[in-house]
């Protein structure tokens, strides 16, 4: 990351040359912690015949880890070309010969239907909530662009896939969106982390949420958190930071 400062504001994170760019450069970033802070989330709802799809892949390990987990049928996408270039030739140096990578547009997944059983993503979908404005009332053009993904998302998964999510959103603005009558899965989440939480959400296709089982949507009060010096310096803090400074 030496060669890749934290942008001064959010929305640079909305710009594809930025991507590009820092591409580039970097090697390698895990977004909210690499794959072993939170495998034991993931495990139970994969088996070794498992079809994988992971959305805006950039230049994270977890392929590589899901593949030593036993997880060889993997295909990851991202929008940069450069993302895509840098990680296919990486992959093949590594002898991941079998994890497929394409250039690819997550609200316009080029899959047929039901052809996943898991789909995943790690920060991927925050990004669109970079310029959301209220939080609790999203701008229509962020809703839009939220719900072509899920829509995506929920058509590529087969039956009884499972639809994995880790993110900074927090269940009372995103069990909302997650429970929206477009979709046929169940929703449950969870955290990891241990002063800094990161939620997981756990989406089943197939097994609906009752609406009695939502709770009631309230605002929420941070507790204060007191963050190891390695997450105050960390991207994921300054990027949670300036989007809340920008949404509200």
């Amino acid at each position: 990351m030496d060669d890749t400062p934290t942008p001064s504001t959010a929305l640079a994170y909305l710009n594809p040359s930025y991507w590009d760019e820092r591409f580039s450069k970097e090697e390698q970033y895990e977004w909210f912690k690499d794959y072993s802070h939170f495998c034991h989330l993931i495990q139970p709802h994969l088996t070794p015949h498992s079809a994988v799809l992971e959305l805006g892949c950039g230049n994270s390990q977890m392929c590589e880890d899901l593949h030593r987990d036993g997880i060889t049928n993997i295909t990851c996408i991202d929008l940069s070309p450069v993302a895509v270039h840098n990680l296919q030739k990486r992959l093949l140096s590594r002898g991941f010969k079998d994890i497929k990578v394409l250039q690819a547009d997550m609200l316009e997944l080029p899959f047929e239907d039901e052809c996943f059983d898991l789909v995943i993503e790690k920060g991927t979908m925050d990004v669109l909530f970079v310029d959301s404005g209220d939080p609790w009332n999203p701008r229509p053009e962020t809703m839009s662009k939220v719900m072509a993904m899920l829509k995506g998302v929920h058509r590529v998964l087969k039956a009884g896939g499972t639809f994995i999510s880790v993110t900074f959103g927090q269940p009372h603005f995103r069990r909302p969106i997650f429970n929206a009558p477009d979709f046929s899965w169940s929703v449950e989440w969870t955290t990891f982390g241990e002063t800094f939480h990161y939620f997981v959400y756990v989406l089943k296709k197939g097994q609906r949420s009752s609406y009695d089982d939502i709770s009631p949507v309230k605002r929420f009060e941070a507790l204060p958190i007191n963050l190891l010096h390695e997450e105050l310096e960390s991207e994921d803090f300054a990027f949670r930071i300036n989007v809340e400074e920008l949404n509200y």
